[in-house]
């Protein structure tokens, strides 16, 4: 059995080291134990920093190693789409992982084994995040739990820690939309799933590279990508709020009766604090889906590629 270990990288010269290691032990455990070969392919999303350089030293050491540096920062579902997509028809199956390895990179052999009883895709699912920052825990925790009220079919504290045979991302490769949310595209697959649960550990070095303002980014890209649900809450909230509205009104008007207001007072209670927010909220809304259209009408490359090394 051959399989590909894909790691997206971006700035990650002060992990990468690390990480090589540990992932090569990992490729010999897998070796002896398993009796899977397994390369190493790693992406460098656009990095400013020494992480190319690095990957090319490491891809002559080791044969094992392949990179693919792509011309621009194009974001972490389009560096992992690229390089899965490297890997079709090369081997039985890949795994996606990021390259700090705080998702436990041993859980990978146990992902092999069920790929060998004919599993088609294994999820990596976090049991806990107590290395996580308070807040990081409590947004994330809310993020997974709205994707669920979106999607019914999205695997619980799953992030793209995953092992798919060759026939699963084939069958991926099909999907054409830019609006990348793989998370949620993958399960849309079916095949023969199995899952593999494991503790995340703390980032050894380096910074993490999802920040609250990208990782809001990534959660309204997750929501608007894959349903359109937040135009069915508008329209339920904008009904709501068009009774409260008429409650408003209808109190604004025995107040105005009773001489207990100022002149004015009723119509700027009734239309700016009721209507005027629905109104805003259901424009900037309706806006990101038609921005979400125009993406895709336009057909743009995913990515380019500037350099290969051992591909």
């Amino acid at each position: 059995m051959k399989i590909y270990i894909v790691v997206p990288c971006y700035n990650e010269e002060a992990v990468l080291p690390w990480s090589i290691n540990h992932l090569q032990t990992l490729t010999e455990r897998l070796k002896q134990e398993e009796e899977v070969e397994a390369r190493l392919l790693f992406v460098d999303d656009g990095s400013r920093d020494g992480t190319w350089k690095l990957i090319t030293d490491y891809a002559r050491q080791y044969q094992n190693v392949s990179g693919l540096k792509l011309s621009h920062n194009e974001g972490h579902q389009n560096a992992l789409w690229a390089g899965l997509e490297q890997t079709v028809g090369k081997c039985d199956a890949a795994v996606s992982i990021d390259a700090d390895l705080q998702d436990d990179e041993t859980a990978i052999i146990e992902m092999a084994r069920q790929v060998k009883t004919g599993k088609d895709i294994v999820y990596g699912v976090r049991k806990r995040r107590d290395t996580d920052t308070a807040f990081k825990r409590v947004s994330a925790q809310l993020f997974y739990r709205l994707m669920k009220q979106v999607d019914k079919e999205i695997v619980f504290n799953h992030a793209d820690f995953r092992m798919m045979t060759s026939r699963a991302i084939e069958a991926l490769m099909q999907y054409s939309e830019r609006n990348l949310f793989l998370r949620g595209v993958v399960r849309q697959l079916g095949f023969n799933e199995g899952f593999v649960y494991y503790d995340r550990t703390a980032r050894v070095a380096g910074e993490s590279k999802y920040p609250f303002r990208k990782m809001l980014a990534f959660s309204i890209d997750g929501i608007t990508s894959f349903s359109v649900a937040p135009l069915k809450w508008i329209t339920v909230i904008g009904l709501a709020m068009m009774l409260v509205s008429v409650v408003a009104i209808i109190y604004a008007i025995i107040e105005h009766i009773a001489g207990k207001t100022v002149a004015g007072w009723t119509s700027l209670l009734a239309s700016l604090w009721f209507i005027g927010g629905i109104v805003t909220t259901g424009i900037g809304v309706t806006g990101i889906y038609v921005g979400k259209i125009y993406t895709e009408v336009k057909r743009r490359p995913r990515y380019f590629v500037d350099e290969r090394i051992n591909l």
